[in-house]
């Protein structure tokens, strides 16, 4: 947990993520990323010197095999607030849509359905999971496909719902989740999404994999472009 703690923390003081009296609802997806960012906010909840509430957020969209009782033990045990929220978003994506790439849309309801609850539960921010290799991905898919230099920001305020989303996670390597994942012995809801490793977004997985033999530094030199080049960035 310190090591996730110290990139962590490092994220949220560098972009003044959270301020006294901030209630953060936390998306819970059931994943390692999603897992360890709540332990870890529960973690920091103990000891940060600005005090701020917590409560979950889970979106079951529709899939067969979403463990409703599995996401609530673990707020259970960490005695957080979990909302679970019904949505439509497989049988509008994959049933009548029939989209070919659909992680977007997808990704666009569930956001509607979040947004909804934060704002019903009176939270002024929204915690999302995305991690460093999730910045390196997103960036190189907007390069490449959309020829556009660009990621998400680890914080951003969306004027429409006067919330503001972050990303505590954003300088944390996915294999600091697993490692805390594995370390704990904690379980993991498994992936109920038909797209899971055939994503756009998997073979640019691949590519930063690929390229990481031939030039080791190739992530931190990608990530380092990342904050001296793009606005939302910079600090």
């Amino acid at each position: 947990m310190q090591r996730i703690l110290s990139y962590m923390r490092k994220a949220i003081e560098e972009y003044k993520m959270i301020e006294e009296g901030d209630k953060i609802a936390v998306c819970l997806s059931g994943g390692k990323d999603s897992i360890t960012m709540l332990h870890a906010l529960k973690s920091l909840q103990r000891f940060y010197p600005k005090k701020f509430e917590l409560i979950a957020i889970s979106i079951n969209p529709g899939f067969e095999f979403f463990d409703t009782k599995f996401l609530q033990e673990i707020c259970d045990n960490l005695a957080i607030p979990l909302f679970i929220e019904n949505s439509n978003a497989k049988e509008i994506v994959f049933d009548i849509r029939k989209e070919k790439n659909p992680c977007s849309l997808c990704a666009n309801l569930r956001r509607g359905v979040i947004n909804s609850v934060a704002i019903r539960e009176n939270c002024n921010k929204i915690a999302l999971g995305h991690n460093q290799d999730d910045v390196l991905e997103t960036f190189l898919l907007n390069l490449l496909y959309t020829g556009s230099i660009n990621t998400f920001s680890p914080i951003s305020y969306m004027d429409r719902s006067k919330i503001t989303l972050i990303r505590p996670l954003v300088y944390t390597p996915e294999k600091e989740m697993r490692r805390f994942i594995r370390k704990n012995n904690l379980e993991v809801m498994p992936k109920v999404c038909p797209m899971d490793g055939t994503s756009k977004r998997e073979d640019m997985k691949q590519l930063i994999f690929t390229l990481t033999k031939d030039i080791p530094m190739v992530r931190a030199n990608l990530f380092g472009a990342i904050k001296r080049n793009l606005e939302d960035w910079k600090i």
